[in-house]
């Protein structure tokens, strides 16, 4: 069984890996040994993912597929590594009178440290982060001049992580500093409820894309007021808010996922935004398209509406940004494996995508 298995898919890495280097090789970049390791991992998880749902390469849209293989391998992004770098989601996608499942690749924390390594602006080592807490004792950086004193950092692993902080030598053999604050990322959660507010009409109307111009008003005055609210209150602040929290996804509030969600916005907002060199506009693209946030909320909003299906489900707590089930015993993120509908929920004809997602 095991050998009918690996037999299977090597012939599946020796279809696709031909085209991906022809691929990368037409924007002039060689493929080594390391990218085709990342390849087989990519077709490794990939396969495992589709198994679970009873599919095969042969089910899903060929050229999601090929394009989620070809941002592995431009990236040098290891499915296999610990922590993993990159992971694969299947989106559904209604075509004529059928459904297409999409493959789509998504970069993990650990994979946006490796491409802060590999393409970082003059940067030699990523060292590993340092998670300050609130019981830490912690001193800035000073500068005198061009010089330059380092932060002294005494840990107590004791209460919220406060800041992160990056050390990251140049090629220059200088060690610079990179520090995010736990108090700004309130903009990453205002952006994500920005974004879950795009669709949502309170009931006034069936959708938005149906909505009447005095209800348009409406709705924008609901919006207006919700956010309005963020101006006044920190992060927790907000999170512990009832008359918000609806439109902020269970992985931002649950207590067991709340913490790893804020590490990862402050960890993100210093490796995302940390000035990058490539070798070529091609793999600046696909860097762009594989990790800007507003690239992967727009593809997501084209396919959330895009020949949807009202169908009808029993009634429960969804995740409308993620598609999870919110269950109080699921301890990962994104868990639950939900097929990308349009539900028709309760009374107020409220729509709820569900989205399929992957086992971590």
């Amino acid at each position: 069984m095991t050998e009918t298995y690996e037999t299977a898919l090597v012939k599946v890495t020796n279809t696709y890996m031909p085209m991906i280097t022809g691929v990368l090789e037409t924007n002039e970049i060689q493929m080594t040994e390391y990218q085709k390791q990342c390849v087989m991992g990519a077709v490794v998880a990939i396969n495992n993912l589709l198994d679970e749902k009873g599919k095969s390469f042969k089910d899903v849209d060929q050229r999601s597929l090929t394009e989620s293989l070809i941002t592995t391998a431009a990236l040098q992004l290891n499915p296999a590594a610990k922590p993993r770098e990159i992971y694969y989601i299947t989106r559904n996608k209604r075509v004529g009178e059928g459904w297409v499942s999409m493959i789509e690749a998504n970069v993990e924390g650990d994979g946006n440290d490796a491409l802060l390594a590999r393409f970082g602006r003059d940067v030699d080592t990523v060292h590993k982060f340092w998670e300050v807490r609130e019981n830490d004792e912690f001193k800035y950086p000073s500068y005198v001049g061009l010089e330059v004193k380092p932060p002294e950092w005494y840990p107590t692993g004791k209460g919220k992580v406060v800041r992160v902080v990056y050390p990251i030598t140049k090629t220059t053999g200088e060690t610079e500093y990179v520090i995010a604050e736990r108090s700004d990322v309130i903009n990453n959660l205002k952006a994500h409820i920005r974004n879950n507010l795009m669709n949502e009409t309170f009931g006034i109307a069936e959708s938005r894309y149906k909505a009447t111009d005095s209800q348009k008003k409406k709705i924008d005055e609901k919006k207006k007021e919700i956010l309005d609210q963020l101006n006044e209150k920190d992060l927790d602040d907000v999170l512990a808010d009832d008359n918000i929290t609806p439109y902020i996804s269970s992985a931002w509030k649950e207590p067991q996922s709340s913490e790893a969600m804020i590490v990862r916005k402050m960890r993100n907002n210093i490796v995302k935004k940390y000035p990058k060199n490539f070798e070529s506009a091609y793999l600046q693209r696909v860097f762009t398209e594989a990790t800007d946030d507003a690239v992967q909320s727009m593809r997501k909003d084209v396919t959330r509406y895009s020949n949807q299906e009202v169908i009808d489900l029993p009634s429960t707590d969804i995740d409308t940004e993620t598609g999870e089930i919110i269950d109080a015993e699921i301890e990962e993120l994104d868990e639950v494996e939900v097929t990308e509908k349009t539900v028709s929920k309760g009374e107020t004809g409220e729509q709820i995508e569900l989205i399929e997602t992957p086992k971590f």
